[in-house]
This record gives C-alpha cells, structure tokens and sequence, in this order.
C-alpha cells in the first residue's frame, strides 16, 4: 500500500538533486573568470584582464601529469588552428620547482602562453582538484565550461566548444 508513494518520493528526490546539481553547475560556468596576474618565462606578468574580447582557453598542469603530455600538442594545434580568430591559450604551471616546468617544456614546446604559479592561489580560485584540469573562457571573461583531464577521446568535444565561443564572439 505505501509502496507507490515510497517510489514516488524516491523519485521526486532525486529530480530534485540533479536539479540542484545542474543548477550549482550553471551557476559556477556562468560566473565571472576569476582573476589572474602571473609571470612567464621572462618574469612578465600575464592577466587574464589583458585577455578581454579574445576567447580563452585555460589550462592548469604540472611537468608530472602523464595527461599533459598529450594536451600540449593538441593546444598547439587549438591556437595555430584559431588564433587568428581570437583564442588565447594560456597553460598555468603548478610546479613547485621551475625547472621541472623547464625540462618537460624542452621535451615538449608549448606555442602558446605558458604561466608559472607555485603559491596555489589561482588554482584555488578555479577550484581546481586534479591535473589538467582546462576552462573555456568567452571574450567577455565569463566562464563557458570546466574540463578535468585529458584524452584523445575528447579532443573533438572541447575543439567544438571552442569553435562554438568563438562563433558568439564574433
């Protein structure tokens, strides 16, 4: 006799957590990128202020993350593929040793922007967990999507969000 109204309930309250877990995303990919101001390799300092009106791809990594070493080809590809249409890609460090940062860049170049962050604040900021983890930020400094990892699987998926940010930019 209760039983359909146990299942009922059940029901009800577990739309109700994927609402709420779909809303909390919606909510945190539509917030304001937090800012940032790092050196790079010359000790300039980068921010993401100077990034308005160019669509950014940000990519948190460190020289251990086996995924890393497939992501920076492909963000080389990403900013020769669509650079000339706005995309900045910057790669933040999270090394606590500089050279270790050095000795996989020399095995593995990065054409874009590479930043150096050993305080853990901006990662903080992102919330980032793991490594890589990547965020797609539009020309406004809005916050498109989040992506923790790496892998071939999902090149195509995150080089159409990035076509699709550029197409709103323009």
């Amino acid at each position: 006799m209760h039983k359909p109204s146990t299942t009922l309930l059940l029901r009800l309250t577990r739309a109700l957590m994927i609402s709420a877990s779909l809303l909390t995303s919606l909510i945190t990919m539509a917030s304001e990128a937090p800012p940032f101001s790092l050196p790079d390799s010359t000790g300039k300092q980068i921010s993401l202020a100077q990034q308005q009106g160019k669509v950014v791809y940000l990519d948190f990594w460190a020289s251990w993350c086996g995924p890393c070493r497939q992501s920076f080809p492909w963000m080389n590809e990403m900013r020769q593929k669509y650079q000339s249409r706005g995309l900045e890609i910057i790669a933040v460090n999270l090394d606590s040793k500089r050279e270790d940062a050095d000795k996989f860049l020399s095995k593995i170049p990065a054409e874009f922007t590479v930043l150096y962050e050993s305080s853990g604040a901006t990662p903080t900021a992102y919330g980032v967990k793991g490594m890589p983890t990547s965020f797609l930020i539009d020309a406004k400094g809005q916050i498109l999507s989040q992506h923790a990892g790496f892998n071939s699987a999902h090149k195509d998926e995150l080089e159409a969000a990035i076509q699709q940010a550029l197409e709103k930019q323009q």
